[in-house]
């Protein structure tokens, strides 16, 4: 009998063990929790200092000496700071913080471009880099064919070059020649000189081989299609 109460002795003082134990790591976590939080409490508070203009080094050592440090978010054009001077912080001067933060800058790129650089000729790509460069960029693009200027290349550009500088940059991208359908003609027993002068005007490639001075088989075969840039293989006699 005995042991039967000895067993519930033991199981009442399990149960009543178990919530102090939670009660008491719990006390213990609000207790870490208050000091840590009267520690952080107590960092020293100082001045952010002036940073406008100022180059990085300069920068830095301020920051540094009042427990500080710098943390560059970006670039932007200016006309007045120097490139790579600070142009803007994200806490204004005289501001109180705490040590040990750091201050975001925006540094300057300078001024922007006064005109407009010239993109003509220039492959779409190059364009693009030649304008973020200069800080600008293009607003527009139309496509267009063009008997001159390589495909992917620009036809032209508004403004012109040389223009005042605007934020509306349009430019014109060759899509190249027209492609433009015939019936291949029957160049056999043609001289090579009347060839080459018909080939040039359907705007087609012409490659030969032999030697001689009249055609005496042809690729394509008269008569079948061919488009603006496909080359006629003529072989003389």
């Amino acid at each position: 009998m005995y042991p039967v109460k000895q067993r519930k002795f033991e199981q009442m003082s399990t149960l009543i063990k178990f919530p102090l134990y939670t009660f008491a790591f719990i006390l213990l976590g609000l207790i870490f929790g208050y000091l840590t939080f009267k520690i952080l409490s107590f960092s020293r508070t100082v001045e952010v200092p002036s940073l406008y203009g100022k180059n990085l080094v300069e920068s830095n050592e301020l920051l540094t000496r009042n427990g500080l440090y710098l943390k560059i978010e970006g670039e932007d054009y200016d006309s007045t700071v120097l490139p790579g001077h600070i142009l803007r912080q994200d806490i204004p001067a005289g501001n109180k913080v705490k040590e040990k933060r750091g201050i975001k800058v925006i540094l300057s790129k300078g001024p922007r471009a006064q005109s407009i650089p010239m993109l003509v000729n220039e492959t779409l790509l190059n364009a693009e880099t030649i304008l973020l460069q200069n800080g600008l960029k293009i607003a527009k693009i139309i496509r267009v064919h063009s008997d001159t200027v390589e495909k992917d290349k620009i036809v032209a550009q508004k403004p012109e070059s040389a223009e005042k500088v605007s934020d509306f940059i349009t430019v014109l991208v060759s899509l190249g020649p027209h492609q433009i359908t015939y019936y291949c003609p029957d160049f056999k027993g043609m001289s090579i000189e009347k060839a080459k002068e018909l080939i040039d005007k359907m705007n087609l490639k012409m490659e030969t081989s032999g030697n001689g001075s009249n055609v005496r088989l042809q690729k394509p075969t008269p008569g079948t299609y061919v488009k603006t840039g496909d080359t006629i293989y003529l072989q003389l006699e």
